[in-house]
């Protein structure tokens, strides 16, 4: 059983997080912050949200790429949830406890600008940059992640490896 914080009310709910791939083999990630908690400071983390009731982990990650970027892909694009994860952080005065996969999107060209029309308000906030990364920039950078053991577990899981990583407590 997971002992979380007693710190703010919980939200619960599954989610699905994207690795990004374009046709160059770079990574999107999003330079993000929480505007509540300055002291958490910044970090790269993968694209994805919530899955809502009665959607398919594929049918939110194309939803939540073209809400979150603009880029369109189709849900055979979408890979195997081969990556299982729960973690839990604090967001928007609440803690989030998500049980999250991981999966590949496949581009087939180069990745490009970010398009911001369809974001949410809260993620306009939060995100203030993206960059396209190396697979080799992400796993030798010392800089933060979400999942926080993106740079160690990145290889593996574009190898094709079931991942089910321990509980990650972010924030």
């Amino acid at each position: 059983m997971i002992e979380l914080p007693r710190d703010l009310p919980i939200l619960e709910r599954d989610a699905v997080r994207l690795v990004v791939r374009d046709s160059e083999d770079r990574i999107l990630l999003f330079h993000t912050h929480e505007i509540t908690l300055p002291e958490l400071g910044v970090w790269w983390e993968l694209p994805g949200g919530g899955i809502d009731e009665g959607e398919t982990y594929r049918a939110a990650a194309v939803r939540e790429l073209r809400e979150e970027t603009g880029i369109s892909v189709s849900a055979a694009q979408v890979g195997e949830p081969s990556w299982r994860r729960t973690a839990s952080f604090r967001h928007r005065k609440l803690r989030h406890l998500q049980h999250e996969v991981v999966v590949e999107v496949r581009l087939d060209v180069p990745g490009t600008a970010v398009d911001e029309g369809e974001r949410l308000d809260y993620e306009k906030e939060d995100y203030f940059g993206f960059r396209w990364w190396s697979i080799a920039e992400i796993v030798a950078s010392s800089e933060a992640f979400y999942p926080g053991r993106l740079p160690a577990l990145l290889e593996r899981f574009l190898d094709g490896d079931e991942i089910d990583e321990p509980f990650e407590l972010f924030s």
